[in-house]
This record gives structure tokens, C-alpha cells and sequence, in this order.
């Protein structure tokens, strides 16, 4: 058998002297490095799962909490009139409204009346805005002539998807269940009562309570009402 080289005798011997630190309970930095190295190296199968999932929650937190935080932060007034076009026409005008300043001071803004509380519809809603920021991007109604040449059809996909969900954002404040009629003035405790026993919804009677009403506003709802009713068979 060829005799071992000085060299390998040297590793040999450094080898032997960890393991018996090891074994003696006497752990040098270079023994802790080499145990860290053979754990990372060559793990056992359970402790890689377990790394695995450590990091994997973890990693779902860190996407979750940055997933919320990007809605919430797209989900407030101030980021809604970073664009001029907003802030320029609909904002001034809502500005001058009782959603805005009332005698009780409570405010409904912008995501209050425009996006949808719950996790499902809010994601959705937030997908089609997609297709806001490309208009914005494109320039489409970066002026106020542009604007008021599209009031009409911007109006109506709003007064369409109100319709569509019952005025679901509209109930988050206002519920008939919750009115009290004999508080109300007479024409409109009237009007809420004929409206619950006819099934219609808020936006049939108040539009351009926040905004301005676009020319023609009401042959357009009249139209928008048959068109949705023959959509539904009706």
C-alpha cells in the first residue's frame, strides 16, 4: 500500500482533531463553519422542507402586505386627483357638493362612491381601471373641451355599473332599512317609500349629485334604462 503524502496526513490529522473537538464538546469557529457548510451543502430532507416553508411564508407576507398596500395606496382620494383630468373637472365640481361639505362632516370621497368594498368586487374594479390609465396616457380628455365631449359617455358607463349593482356604494351610507320617513320632508320620504315598493335603486332618481349633469343627461338614462332592459330579455 503506497504511503500517504505529508499533505494528506496533514488533512487527515486536522480531520480527526475536529471530530474529536466535536466529540469532546469543543467547538472551534473553523468546526462551526464546517458544520454549517455540510448543513447547507448536503441538507437532510426535512430540514430542507422546513426551510422551504419558512421562507415561503415568508415570502407570502412580504407579497400579501405589498399586494394591500398598493391597493390601499390607489384606493384614496389623493392618488385619485394626481390626474389632472380628475382633479381639473369632476374634483372642482364635487368640491362644491354636500358629499363634500355638510353640516354633520362626514365626507364621502372619491373611492367611497366609486370603488367597492368588498375584496372581490374591489379587485375587479381596479382591473378595469386599466383601461382609465390608458385614456390618461393617450391624452383623451386632457383638456376641458375634451372632457365635456365625453361627459356624456363617462356619465353613462358610471350611471350603467350603478345600476348594474343595485347602487351597491351609494347602500354602504344611504339604506332605506335605516330611514326613518317621519324625520324625512314629505316629498321625499314619499318618493324613498315609492321607491322601495317599485324596486328601484338610487341612482334612477339622483343623478349628478356630485358632479355636474352632462347635456342631455336624461334622454341618455332613458335610453341607457331600454337598452338594459332589453339586454335582460325584458
Amino acid at each position: 500500500m503506497a504511503s500517504m503524502s505529508g499533505k494528506d496526513q496533514q488533512g487527515t490529522a486536522a480531520g480527526d482533531a475536529g471530530k474529536n473537538n466535536i466529540g469532546n464538546g469543543r467547538f472551534t469557529w473553523k468546526d462551526r463553519v464546517r458544520q454549517l457548510w455540510r448543513f447547507v451543502s448536503r441538507p437532510h430532507a426535512t430540514a430542507a422542507l422546513g426551510t422551504l416553508v419558512v421562507f415561503g411564508f415568508a415570502a407570502g407576507i412580504v407579497f400579501w402586505g405589498g399586494f394591500n398596500w398598493s391597493m390601499e395606496m390607489t384606493n384614496a382620494q389623493s392618488f385619485c386627483i394626481t390626474c389632472h383630468e380628475m382633479e381639473q373637472n369632476v374634483f372642482r365640481e364635487y368640491r362644491e357638493t354636500i358629499h363634500f361639505s355638510n353640516r354633520t362632516g362626514v365626507r364621502a370621497t372619491c373611492p367611497d362612491c366609486h370603488v367597492p368594498k368588498t375584496w372581490i368586487h374591489k379587485v375587479a374594479r381596479k382591473i378595469r381601471a386599466t383601461g382609465e390609465l390608458f385614456h390618461h396616457f393617450a391624452g383623451s380628455i386632457d383638456t376641458r373641451d375634451k372632457f365635456e365631449a365625453k361627459r356624456i359617455k363617462l356619465a353613462t358607463n358610471v350611471w350603467r355599473e350603478m345600476k348594474e349593482t343595485d347602487s351597491r356604494e351609494c347602500r354602504n351610507c344611504h339604506n332605506f332599512d335605516f330611514m326613518d320617513y317621519t324625520l324625512q320632508e314629505t316629498r321625499a320620504s314619499h318618493r324613498h317609500q315609492e321607491g322601495i315598493e317599485q324596486g328601484r335603486t338610487c341612482i334612477d332618481c339622483h343623478k349628478g349629485i356630485a358632479h355636474n349633469l352632462p347635456d342631455a343627461a336624461y334622454e341618455a338614462w332613458r335610453e341607457l334604462e331600454a337598452e338594459m332592459k332589453a339586454e335582460a330579455g325584458g
